[in-house]
């Protein structure tokens, strides 16, 4: 799973511009004035090839006991114990602050790793201001300028030193002797606990905890029609006894995780809530993931004719970018739909992972420009030459030729529904690359 940085100080500290840097975003808001953020966000960062999650948390008053600023003290906490990695952000030119040592004081009883970054630090590398931070009892402190970027590299690579690069993960084909990682995401209460406890009922299967290596991630594997399945869950699964229970606490860590870590995603829809601004960034966030997808409405018998309607309508505007996702209805407390659904997730795996050979893709890509002209640009029109596969889930189509970079997005579209079209490839999101080749007159 990918590890969980959070980012904790008192306000004004340059927390926001240090998840900038560490997302190599502009996602969080800067300004010059304390308190600006309240919130906790959450943002995706790569070092090379290991990736991580990136909490960002508003200023931190350990004490605070009413208001604005106990709830915000709130959503720390909360941050701190999902993390894996507390990066503690202070203020080079502020100097130490009776709060700081409160923060340090929380901090040092959490439980967790906590590296000391001591921002705006220009210049600062060897500066004796830096011995007074000693005093916090947190460590070696870290001098770092996340507005100039510097000593960002270090403090990354100590934050992940204990955690393994992804090099070795298993690209998990369908031909690998290996189980389908499937994740069921969705809001609280649309019905991933009754969903999974009907699954593990209807099979008869033993679940077990399965330690992760940065935690102890639970995950049930099953079998069904001789296909082996990796359950990752969103909601919180829990042993008592010999029997499940999943408590619907929605977790955004453990869901970004869960999709991160998963071949295919079961996106879960409540038929009597509608689709809500929290099922679009869900299913945002799974796109941005490149994983298989499929919807699924659940709780679809408790609604009439009218309401499904309306549904359906607001499907299609509010997912819109999951056209290629299939949709199903079930009812997870009637285990109605169940054989559809196992059929559409597997066709998205096995789409995720299809190859894709070179002389049917270069074949494809001369009969679609030759039904369909790309369009002019200036003096130049753009000429595909051949395509190849550039990787799996998701599917990655290359593209070599001239001109290319004048191919529009709508060209794109047009080129990624042949290819879908012609390979059948369903639930599973697909990239489009562009290659154009020197061209050798340009000195001339």
């Amino acid at each position: 799973m990918k590890p969980v940085i959070a980012l904790v100080g008192r306000p004004n500290v340059g927390k926001s511009t240090l998840f900038n840097r560490f997302t190599k975003s502009r996602d969080a808001i800067v300004a010059d004035f304390a308190g600006l953020t309240r919130d906790r966000h959450y943002g995706d960062g790569r070092l090379g090839r290991r990736e991580y999650i990136v909490i960002d948390t508003g200023g931190f008053e350990p004490t605070a006991e009413t208001g604005i600023i106990k709830e915000m003290a709130k959503q720390t906490r909360q941050a701190v114990a999902e993390a894996d990695v507390v990066v503690f952000v202070v203020d080079a030119r502020a100097g130490l602050s009776a709060q700081d040592h409160d923060i340090a004081r929380f901090l040092r009883t959490a439980g967790k790793k906590v590296l000391l970054a001591v921002n705006k630090a220009e210049g600062m590398v060897d500066a004796p201001q830096l011995a007074e931070f000693h005093e916090l009892g947190i460590g070696e402190p870290h001098p770092v300028s996340a507005a100039h970027g510097q000593g960002m590299r270090s403090l990354l690579e100590a934050a992940l030193a204990d955690f393994p690069d992804d090099e070795d993960m298993d690209e998990g084909g369908p031909d690998a002797d290996r189980p389908i990682r499937l994740a069921v995401a969705g809001r609280p209460n649309v019905g991933k606990s009754t969903l999974i406890n009907a699954w593990l009922g209807e099979e008869r299967l033993v679940a077990f905890d399965m330690p992760g290596t940065t935690r102890d991630a639970i995950s049930v594997p099953f079998e069904r029609a001789g296909q082996k399945f990796e359950l990752i869950d969103t909601a919180g699964l829990r042993r008592k006894g010999k029997v499940f229970e999943a408590i619907e606490k929605f977790s955004v860590v453990k869901t970004l995780q869960a999709i991160a870590d998963a071949n295919v995603v079961l996106l879960l829809l409540d038929a009597t809530q509608g689709v809500s601004d929290q099922d679009a960034h869900i299913a945002g966030y799974i796109l941005e993931s490149g994983r298989a997808v499929v919807l699924a409405v659940n709780k679809w018998d408790a609604i009439d004719g009218y309401q499904r309607e309306m549904l359906q309508r607001s499907i299609e505007s509010r997912l819109s970018f999951l056209k290629f996702a299939p949709l199903l209805n079930i009812s997870a407390l009637k285990r109605q739909g169940f054989g559809p659904l196992w059929k559409a997730l597997a066709q998205a795996h096995a789409s995720a992972f299809k190859k894709l050979p070179t002389p049917q893709l270069t074949r494809l890509i001369i009969d679609a420009a030759q039904h369909q002209t790309p369009k002019r640009v200036g003096a130049f029109r753009p000429k595909m030459r051949y395509a190849h596969q550039g990787g799996m889930n998701p599917p990655i189509v290359v593209i070599h030729g001239n001109c290319l970079e004048h191919l529009t997005d709508v060209y794109k579209r047009y080129l990624e529904g042949r290819i879908r079209a012609h390979f059948d490839l369903t639930g599973t999101p697909m990239r489009i690359e562009v290659r154009s080749g020197d061209n050798p007159f340009d000195e001339r």
